[in-house]
């Protein structure tokens, strides 16, 4: 399935709908222009997290290596420089901020303050000649990035998570391996996650159906895959709200 931004100026079709997700598809029914979308798997409840709940998380390492080059003007022009590791402060190479970049491989997350604070936003292999396609066309307005880092388990064809209803991993829950453009359209009970757990893999969810709206990176290999609260989706979440995930590729 391709979603709707993947990698700067490469951007395939969008069903956005601009007063909200209508009636979407039953599970197993192709979601206009997504393709055959497979359903969730969903879960009773359970009063406590259960023993199989507290699996251990692997994380497979992408076996290449990663390589971003940033530049302080937009149209990659004006001062350059090339990372194959996280920067925690473009200040400290010279830079105000990153106004574009390419990447060379891998997959990244970049930060709208520095110390991965603020928006976050997934950047995948391909070029982004302004800050307005860091986040995607589908995003809040981004003016800025100060911070990056490779997202090292990212694995496309071997992803999977489970979310939860309510936090502390409690509630119905719902397993999923795949891109869901509509978690609701695909039979999960509301527009909010409480929290979640990664098994493999690495995700980016979405505020609302469609990929749109605020950006959350979550990965098996960060919080050891264990996301109990909607606080800990980013330093710029203010609510449990995810409405549509996808993998990320490498």
């Amino acid at each position: 399935i391709n979603p709707a931004f993947v990698g700067g100026t490469k951007r395939g079709p969008s069903p956005l709908l601009s007063r909200g997700f209508q009636r979407g598809p039953l599970p197993g029914e192709a979601l206009k222009g997504w393709g055959r979308v497979s359903p969730l798997t969903l879960i009773p409840g359970q009063p406590r997290a259960s023993k199989q709940d507290k699996m251990t998380h692997h994380c497979t390492k992408f076996s290449g290596h990663w390589k971003i080059i940033v530049f302080d003007e937009e149209c990659f022009q004006g001062r350059r420089h090339e990372f194959t590791s996280e920067c925690c402060n473009v200040m400290e190479f010279g830079f105000e901020t990153v106004r574009s970049l390419r990447i060379e491989s891998g997959a990244w997350v970049g930060y709208e303050h520095a110390s991965y604070q603020g928006q976050q936003f997934v950047l995948e292999r391909g070029e982004y000649p302004q800050c307005d396609a860091f986040g995607g066309s589908n995003a809040y307005h981004i003016e800025r990035m100060t911070s990056f880092r490779p997202i090292a388990c990212a694995n496309h064809r071997e992803c999977r998570m489970t979310i939860y209803e309510r936090e502390n991993f409690l509630g119905r829950k719902g397993e999923l391996s795949d891109d869901y453009p509509s978690l609701q359209a695909m039979g999960w009970c509301n527009n909010e996650v409480g929290s979640l757990r990664i098994q493999s893999g690495a995700f980016v969810c979405y505020q609302y159906p469609g990929y749109r709206g605020y950006q959350y990176i979550m990965e098996c290999d960060r919080h050891c895959g264990e996301y109990k609260h909607f606080r800990e989706f980013g330093s710029h979440s203010q609510t449990p709200q995810i409405q549509s995930i996808r993998r990320i590729q490498q």
